[in-house]
């Protein structure tokens, strides 16, 4: 009754379907197990553990989560019972990996020099600069011997083992500053990658990203980090020949004088610089900031997050928080020990994140708050890693809500399309006009939105193929994600939101004047964009605004 163990997956059996449990004539106490999971679920905590162990005392063996899946869909082919994507959500081990719309695969790139000297970085020889060896990511790509193709397809695996669809992937590379490594990696990495999402090798990447075009697991976005000061025309131009359509950067602090004293080597001015050609080019942004820095205090925190969304030259589309952690293999930890810093307490942090929380737009997304390091490396400071969580009570308790998109997601909730509505928000940056198009319930609860982007006609675009083109910078429906060619069973996907919402962005460019209008499109959302007139036309798809 085993599965394929995810470290034991290679190249040409990684993709096949888990192996078959053995029913052995047990058909109704497997029934009867899965029917009182469901009915219990969410199975959080140990309620998983204690239903499992009365059931063996009837008669099973002990079944891990993945393996009820894989027997559901056995009697459901036996027609013992009636397939629901519900049961299967029921049974999911961690069903918010897909409940956005798309699956997330994360990837590590091999340890290489950083061209950082930041304090507050951690360096383990194991690992890319800045990560952990026991951080979970970083321990799934040293396994594989941070081999892209093992990392994918092992990922993968895993997934669909326990009950996520991965047919729509949002590839995402991490690994220091990507940027830094030779681009003949690169190529070879993202290749590989797309090998392994397609279940057959191209002979380059060219090649491997024209069979993901129409493959069964299609990269819908691919997202890169890199330093402000490593962004520039010809930098953003390569993206997009790999097919990246996010980037995350880390502007830490928006001090110019915090940046010098971490010795982060960069400055605010190549913050606005980075932001403003990553904008122009169509690209997703993606930001990460960190409170409690050397000589940063709570208060001027909470001042220097304000100025992402007050200065018009920044106002990025993401945000990941992450507040410094004090480890011992930072430079900062002699800072530490010199008494030179002093790392915030759980509630000094916790002030912050509520304080900043409640600025944030309802145009932008925190992914994450902290960064996913075992808080045994902590020397001091922060002890709580579900800092999240505990913001978001105290806020409740304080009658404070957070607007973020990723606090107001439909997730799994069914939609009804005569509940929703289109609102359109918007507002300016230093280089363009920006419109956040979602559709939304009364409650606000976003079922999907585009972020579309007017550029000012009175200045030059850097790149002069997008001169005069309106911009669709991401398209997003969310909901649990729904398999390519599967019809919509009350879930957003698939109930025809995208179409409308690049209608309705087509519509406000002609008014605006604009003729032709541009998307960053994924190598597997071609297919999409082109049901929707758009065409390829050299790094990104062209439609025209009056059609």
């Amino acid at each position: 009754m085993s599965i394929l163990p995810v470290d034991q997956v290679d190249e040409e059996r990684w993709h096949q379907k888990r192996r078959p449990v053995a029913l052995d004539g047990r058909e109704t106490l497997l029934r009867r197990l899965i029917e009182e999971l469901v009915d219990n679920a969410p199975l959080k905590g140990d309620k998983y553990q204690r239903i499992m162990r009365r059931h063996v005392q009837g008669g099973l063996p002990w079944l891990s989560k993945s393996q009820v899946i894989t027997a559901y869909e056995e009697l459901c082919d036996l027609d013992v019972m009636e397939y629901s994507a519900e049961v299967i959500t029921a049974l999911q081990k961690k069903p918010t990996r897909s409940q956005a719309g798309v699956t997330v695969v994360t990837v590590l790139t091999k340890p290489y020099p950083c061209p950082g000297k930041c304090i507050f970085c951690p360096t383990d020889v194991r690992m890319p600069k800045s990560y952990l060896h026991d951080e979970p990511g970083a321990m799934r790509a040293e396994r594989h011997a941070f081999d892209p193709y093992a990392q994918t397809a092992a990922r993968i695996a895993a997934l669909e083992n326990i009950g996520h669809p991965a047919d729509k992937i949002e590839l995402l590379i991490l690994g220091g500053t990507w940027s830094s490594y030779p681009r003949k990696y690169q190529e070879w990495f993202v290749k590989r990658c797309l090998d392994a999402m397609n279940g057959v090798d191209g002979e380059t990447l060219a090649e491997a990203q024209t069979l993901n075009v129409r493959g069964q697991r299609r990269n819908v976005g691919l997202v890169v980090e890199t330093r402000p000061d490593h962004v520039d025309e010809d930098e953003l131009r390569w993206f997009r020949v790999l097919g990246v359509t996010k980037v995350q950067i880390g502007i830490q602090s928006l001090d110019d004088h915090i940046l010098a004293l971490n010795r982060r080597g960069e400055t605010v001015q190549d913050v606005r610089a980075a932001v403003r050609l990553l904008r122009l080019a169509g690209f997703k942004i993606h930001v990460h900031w960190m409170p409690n820095l050397l000589g940063a205090t709570p208060e001027s925190d909470v001042t220097d997050f304000g100025r992402l969304w007050s200065d018009p030259a920044l106002r990025p589309d993401e945000l990941k928080i992450y507040p410094c952690m004090l480890l011992p293999n930072a430079e900062l930890y002699e800072y530490w020990q010199r008494g030179e810093y002093k790392p915030y307490s759980d509630e000094e942090i916790l002030d912050v994140l509520v304080a900043c929380k409640t600025q944030v737009p309802r145009y932008v997304r925190i992914n994450r708050i902290i960064r996913d390091i075992p808080t045994t490396n902590v020397v001091a400071g922060i002890t709580k890693a579900n800092l999240r969580q505990i913001a978001q009570q105290r806020m409740a308790q304080q009658g404070l809500s957070c607007r973020c998109i990723r606090c107001r997601e439909i997730r799994r909730q069914t939609v009804r399309p005569a509940e929703l509505r289109l609102r359109v928000d918007s507002y300016e940056t230093d280089t363009t006009t920006e419109y956040f198009l979602s559709f939304e319930r009364d409650d606000e609860r976003i079922a999907g939105f585009l972020r579309l982007s007017h550029p000012h006609r009175d200045a030059e675009h850097p790149f002069s193929e997008l001169q005069d083109h309106a911009m669709v910078r991401e398209v997003h429906v969310y909901g649990p994600a729904v398999p390519i060619g599967e019809d919509s069973q009350g879930e957003a996907q698939h109930l025809g939101l995208g179409a409308q919402l690049v209608q309705k962005a087509k519509e406000m460019s002609h008014e605006a004047g604009y003729s032709r209008i541009a998307v960053i499109s994924a190598i597997g959302t071609r297919e999409y964009y082109a049901r929707h007139r758009f065409e390829v036309d050299g790094l990104y798809m062209v439609g025209e605004t009056g059609d």
